[in-house]
């Protein structure tokens, strides 16, 4: 008689690389939705799985691992960050969590500096303004933005994706990188020549402020009026890693005010904005929807991983990317 198929639920579509294989070996219960499970629907869905894919949009705390019961195993985050599931907790009941670190790391920089790349030069408020039947003539004084060539690059979180940027603004424009991070970089700062400062410092000086940081209680926030303040106000913003980094409405009294030049957002606090928040009223904004990792290979390498992940978990394996490896220990 065939052994028992695991239970798990799959809190969106993913791609076909990994999502194939998760069918072909649990007994899934994939939500297809374009909008996350609401919440009463993931908690009932979960009761009684072995394992749980999820996205940035589930909280994964202990409510819910109380719904899936002592039966839950893994847990696999279809993201680089894990700040929607309670670590702690997880550790403690013995539930393996894992990420998909790594594959997005040059997608996400690409898109870090296409948003760098476009409100530096006023690129969406142009294409608007010719699409809005606007563009009668070459006007000397029309829609100029900043220069990029020898001007300075402030990199919060010189990690992979921060070390992958800098890495593109020194070699495409010969920027001089400043980097604030807890951790030294001496690989970035012998290729690059990276200079490790202080908060301030970095906002003193930077043309371009792209932020690279995990979300916790001791970033949440960083970037708030009195950082807006001491930026150049020619210096251009560039959020990809969280919303939450940056207090919204700060930013956007710093943008209508003309204290920084223009920001560029890949991420938001709320994801999504609701109509008619100031940001999407602001000319010196581009606003995107969480899409640095979308790519064929980012998304497709993210599935695989998410896949193994849970497919390890199930099995009572180590995973390939695990955010709370001391399980093992603690199960052992």
């Amino acid at each position: 008689m065939p052994a028992e198929r695991p239970r798990v639920f799959v809190a969106r579509e993913i791609p076909a690389a990994g999502l194939d294989r998760i069918l072909a070996t649990c007994d899934a219960d994939v939500w297809r939705e374009d909008l996350p499970p609401p919440r009463d629907e993931l908690l009932a869905r979960a009761a009684g799985c072995q394992g749980i894919l999820s996205l940035l949009t589930e909280t994964i705390d202990a409510e819910l691992m109380d719904a899936a019961g002592d039966a839950l195993r893994v847990v696999s985050n279809y993201a680089v960050g894990f700040n929607n599931i309670d670590i702690q907790e997880a550790t403690r009941r013995g539930i393996r969590v894992g990420n998909t670190p790594g594959v997005l790391t040059d997608a996400t920089a690409d898109m870090a500096v296409t948003l760098l790349l476009a409100v530096g030069r006023r690129l969406v408020e142009a294409n608007r303004f010719v699409m809005g039947g606007q563009w009668q003539t070459w006007q000397p004084l029309g829609h100029i933005g900043v220069d990029l060539v020898d001007k300075t690059a402030g990199i919060v979180g010189l990690g992979r994706i921060g070390s992958t940027v800098a890495r593109r603004l020194r070699g495409g424009w010969n920027m001089r990188i400043l980097y604030f991070d807890q951790y030294r970089n001496e690989a970035a700062e012998q290729e690059l020549g990276a200079e490790q400062v202080e908060f301030e410092a970095l906002l003193d000086q930077a043309d371009f402020v792209s932020v690279h940081l995990n979300l916790d209680d001791s970033t949440s926030g960083l970037f708030d009026a009195a950082a807006f303040r001491r930026m150049k106000n020619t210096a251009v913003f560039v959020n990809t890693a969280r919303g939450p980094l940056h207090v919204q409405r700060d930013l956007a009294e710093a943008l209508r005010r003309g204290e920084i030049f223009a920001a560029g957002l890949d991420v938001t606090d709320p994801e999504p904005l609701p109509p008619g928040d100031p940001l999407l009223e602001l000319p010196n904004c581009i606003v995107v929807p969480h899409i640095a990792s979308a790519t064929v290979q980012s998304r497709n390498g993210m599935a695989e991983i998410a896949a193994d992940n849970l497919l390890a978990g199930l099995r009572g394996e180590p995973l390939c990317c695990w955010v709370n490896p001391e399980v093992e220990q603690s199960t052992a």
